[in-house]
C-alpha cells in the first residue's frame, strides 16, 4: 500500500492521508497509524495536490552513519563495528516539493544524502532480528542533509550539522509492501546522477538496525530511521560540489518512489 499525506481543496488546511493508486489519490477518514481507516470516496489526482505533507510525524528521527562500506570509504572513516547513530531534529522534517534553506549560518557547504528511510509501526523494544521487520510500518525516501563544515570543522559532531530547518526531507509516499533488501538508492543534481547504489550494500540491513536500536531506545510507532548513504556525496568529489540556490535534488528508491527538492537561500 502507497500512503500519501496531502492538502488539497477536498482536505482543508491541515491536509489528510491517502492511498495512492496510479495517478489517483483515495482519501483516507483517518490516519493509517491510528487503524481501523476507510476511503471517504473522495479521490484527487496527483496532479490536483497542492502541497506534499510528511507522510509521518516522528516522535524522532534516528539516522546512521557509515553504513555504506564505499562511503565510509570515500570519507576516509574506518568501518564501523557497530551502528553509528545519531539523532536529527523533528523540526527539520519537511515533505516532498518543499525548498531545502541553505542557512545563514552555515550556507556554502551544505550536502545532500540518499537515504532508505524505515517507518516504525508499533512500539518496538528488544525485539530480535527475526521479529524486527514484524514492527516496521513501511519505508520512504529521505534525504540526510548536512552542512559539512559544521560537521567536520566548525564543531566537530552532527548534532547541528544535520539538524538545520528543512535538512530532513522525507516522502512523498510510505510503501508498506516491500522487500527492503536489495532496493536501488540513487540521487540526482540537476538531473545528473551523484549516488547510485543499492541496499544490498548496507553494512548493517534493516533487521539488525531495528533490533540494534530497539536494545538501546524504546521506537514508537513513526518513529523515522534513516538508514544511511551509498558512495557519491558531495564533500568526497573533487572538486567537491555542495547544493546551492536554485539546484533541485532528487532522491528515488525502487519500489518507492522519487523524492524531489528545490533548493534556497535563507530569506
Amino acid at each position: 500500500m502507497k500512503y500519501i499525506k496531502i492538502v488539497t481543496g477536498q482536505t482543508g488546511p491541515v491536509g489528510n492521508y491517502g492511498i495512492l493508486k496510479g495517478e489517483t489519490i483515495y482519501l483516507l477518514d483517518r490516519s493509517p497509524f491510528l487503524g481501523q481507516m476507510a476511503e471517504t470516496g473522495v479521490f484527487v489526482s496527483f496532479a490536483e495536490v497542492e502541497r506534499f505533507l510528511p507522510p509521518v510525524d516522528p516522535p524522532n528521527i534516528i539516522a546512521l552513519g557509515l553504513n555504506y562500506v564505499e562511503h565510509a570509504k570515500e570519507g576516509k572513516w574506518d568501518l564501523p563495528l557497530a551502528p553509528v547513530v545519531f539523532l536529527k531534529a523533528t523540526t527539520s522534517l519537511v515533505g516532498h516539493l518543499v525548498p531545502i534553506v541553505l542557512p545563514a549560518e552555515a550556507p556554502s557547504e551544505v550536502d545532500y544524502e540518499a537515504e532508505l528511510v524505515i517507518v516504525i509501526g508499533k512500539k518496538t523494544k528488544d525485539v530480535s532480528e527475526e521479529k524486527a521487520l514484524d514492527y516496521v510500518f513501511g519505508y520512504t525516501c529521505g534525504n540526510d542533509v548536512s552542512a559539512r563544515d559544521c560537521q567536520m570543522r566548525t564543531d566537530k559532531q552532527w548534532a547541528r550539522a544535520k539538524s538545520f530547518d528543512t535538512f530532513a526531507p522525507i516522502g512523498p509516499i510510505i510503501e508498506t509492501e516491500l522487500d527492503p533488501s536489495g532496493l536501488a538508492v540513487q540521487s540526482r543534481l540537476n538531473g545528473k546522477v551523484m549516488q547510485d547504489g543499492n541496499t544490498r550494500d548496507l553494512i548493517f540491513k534493516v533487521p539488525a538496525i531495528v533490533s540494534y536500536l530497539s536494545r538501546q531506545i524504546t521506537l514508537l510507532p513513526q518513529t523515522l530511521i534513516m538508514t544511511g548513504t551509498p558512495p557519491g556525496v558531495g564533500f568526497a568529489r573533487k572538486p567537491p560540489v555542495f547544493l546551492k540556490p536554485g539546484d533541485k535534488i532528487e532522491v528515488e528508491i525502487a519500489g518507492i518512489g522519487t523524492l524531489v527538492n528545490p533548493v534556497v537561500a535563507e530569506r
